[in-house]
C-alpha cells in the first residue's frame, strides 16, 4: 500500500462550512473555471468535468477516465472518496479539522497499490498532484 499526504492547508472558513461544500461535490462544479486555470499552470489537460452530489468524473490526458465517488462522509471531519474508473485503484481522503470557530486546516491522503514498476513512475506525480489538489481545495471560497 502506497500513501501519499499533503502539507496540512489553512482556510478561511469554519470546519462544518468547508465540509457542507465538500460532502455535495455538484457544490464544486462553480469552480471548473479556476480548475481550467490551475491545469493551464500545471500542464495537464482535464476534459468531460462533470459533476453530481456524489461524484466527479473527468479525462486526465495522459492518464485517461476517471471517476471518484464518495463512499464515506463523517461529519464534520472527514469525506472519503473510491476510484470507480481509474487505471489504479485509489482512495482519496480529505480531513477538515477546527483551528477556530471561523477557522479550520485540511489535509489529503491517497492510497492506492502500486507495483514496483507504477511506484518508479506514478509516486512524484501523484505526490504533486495531492498537493495540487490541496492547494486549489484551500482556495476556493466556501
Amino acid at each position: 500500500m502506497n500513501q501519499f499526504e499533503s502539507n496540512v492547508k489553512q482556510i478561511p472558513y469554519s470546519q462544518q462550512r468547508v465540509y457542507d461544500k465538500l460532502s455535495d461535490l455538484s457544490n464544486l462544479e462553480q469552480f471548473t473555471e479556476l480548475l481550467q486555470q490551475e491545469q493551464e499552470k500545471a500542464k495537464i489537460k482535464i476534459e468531460d468535468l462533470a459533476f453530481d452530489s456524489d461524484s466527479i468524473s473527468c479525462s486526465v490526458s495522459p492518464v485517461g477516465k476517471l471517476e471518484l465517488r464518495i463512499v464515506e462522509r463523517e461529519e464534520p471531519k472527514c469525506v472519503k472518496f473510491e476510484a470507480t474508473t481509474s487505471p489504479i485503484p485509489l482512495t482519496l481522503w480529505i480531513q477538515i479539522l477546527p483551528v477556530t470557530e471561523e477557522t479550520s486546516k485540511m489535509k489529503l491522503t491517497l492510497r492506492t497499490e502500486l507495483n514496483i514498476f507504477l511506484k518508479g513512475m506514478l509516486q512524484k506525480p501523484l505526490k504533486e498532484g495531492v498537493e495540487k489538489l490541496a492547494e486549489m481545495l484551500s482556495q476556493i471560497p466556501y
